[in-house]
């Protein structure tokens, strides 16, 4: 009996595994389209947003108020799913990129700031809900494959570097004395398509592990090491990819850059924060999570020092291709500390908290960006990095010695 029972249960993890992997592919097709979202807000808003902005140091309040929505989106996003389900929630999620879309475009047609913000804070909330997406590909999924799996949905994003750039590009002048306009629109029915493909979203089945009994309190969760290490690891990374990014285009016109220059520096800092994503899991397997997290973070800062050895185009784009790879390796480092250290009920209130962590961050140091370049340069702006990388390197390197130190206790207490 207990062969037949063990056997059963292989069976059904195994079941499993294979719709997570399907419901994994759906998930990077929709992070393809997702990502153009964030790749058309991240090129457009600053430098637009100088023009509209009452002063210099407001004109990155609109992608401010992207990285706010994230932050007000996660937990509605999440809540969501816990009582509705996975499709609800991302349904939401794709609806707000679509207003998000027509709003920046009515935006840009009557001139207005305010309106401008509040496009791309429902942007935000589309993307907060495509951040889920890289956990809701590990559900039911076994301890070994969840990596992976986060690797593949994010790897959608390689489309999303070629997409968001290019739509930007081929459509920035089609209503002349509007730029933008006709970009906000081709972003909201990119939204549209993503829509389309989400509807197909199902979750895996469940496996016997995953009681709805025996869930922790959050306060109880957070309180762990593992996860205050993961939470500064995951908001250290991506809080500086943001920091930078949201003044680099800003920036490169301010060097005296054309807009195509931006855009294809653009694209390649895109191309770079997804296309690790082919072995990324692989090498968290392999590897580690902590040395993978690690050379993210020591990627982020060599792409500080690129920034502050010059100015030229091929600085611009050099920095900001090791930025997106440093991002990669970190931030889904860290997304996999997360999915390990939690229970399968306690997924959605774990995944969206920490994603309220990391966005809420993000928020100030995105508002701070433009005061930042305003007030000290380009310069100032990449400073920043040092400082808060230390912080998360020591955060991990004490991480990795406390797991060494437990897992040698007990055979030095059996010596």
């Amino acid at each position: 009996m207990e062969r037949a029972v063990t056997g059963a249960s292989f069976s059904d993890q195994d079941a499993s595994d294979r719709a997570s992997k399907r419901l994994a592919l759906r998930l990077s097709a929709a992070a393809a389209l997702a990502g153009a979202n964030a790749s058309v807000v991240y090129a457009t808003a600053s430098i637009i947003g100088a023009s509209m902005a009452p002063s210099a140091g407001f004109a990155t309040l609109p992608l401010t108020s992207f990285v706010i929505g994230m932050a007000c989106g996660t937990l509605p996003i999440g809540a969501v799913a816990r009582r509705f389900g996975r499709r609800p929630a991302l349904l939401i999620g794709g609806f707000s990129g679509a207003v998000c879309g027509v709003t920046a475009s009515i935006a840009t047609l009557i001139w207005s700031f305010p309106l401008l913000c509040a496009a791309t804070f429902c942007g935000g909330v589309y993307a907060a809900a495509s951040q889920s997406y890289r956990f809701a590909a590990a559900d039911g999924a076994s301890p070994r494959l969840q990596p992976k799996l986060i690797s593949w949905v994010l790897a959608g994003g390689v489309l999303a570097g070629i997409i968001g750039p290019q739509l930007v590009q081929h459509t920035m002048d089609l209503w002349p004395q509007h730029l933008f306009a006709a970009t906000y629109l081709g972003q909201a029915v990119v939204a549209i398509l993503a829509m389309l493909v989400l509807s197909g979203v199902k979750s895996p089945p469940p496996v016997a592990t995953a009681s709805t009994e025996g869930a922790r309190p959050l306060g109880e969760i957070v309180g762990q090491g593992r996860f205050v290490v993961a939470a500064i690891c995951g908001t250290v990374s991506y809080g500086l990819m943001n920091l930078v990014m949201t003044s680099a285009p800003l920036a490169m016109k301010m060097c005296g850059l054309s807009l195509s220059q931006s855009n294809l520096g653009l694209q390649w800092h895109v191309l770079a924060m997804y296309a690790p994503s082919f072995i990324t899991g692989s090498l968290i397997v392999r590897f580690g999570v902590h040395r993978v997290v690690a050379l993210g973070l020591l990627l982020e800062i060599a792409a500080a020092v690129i920034d502050l050895s010059g100015q030229s185009v091929w600085h611009f784009w050099a920095g900001l291709t090791a930025l997106g790879l440093g991002w990669n390796f970190g931030f889904i480092g860290a997304s996999a500390m997360i999915v390990a250290l939690h229970r399968p009920q306690e997924r959605t209130k774990v995944q969206s908290f920490n994603d309220f962590i990391i966005f809420g961050t993000m928020a100030v140091g995105s508002f701070s960006s433009g005061q930042m370049l305003a007030g000290g340069g380009w310069g100032l702006v990449n400073s920043i990095v040092f400082p808060l990388a230390a912080v998360a390197l020591t955060s991990l390197f004490w991480s990795r010695a406390s797991a060494q130190a437990a897992q040698a206790a007990p055979v030095r207490g059996n010596g």
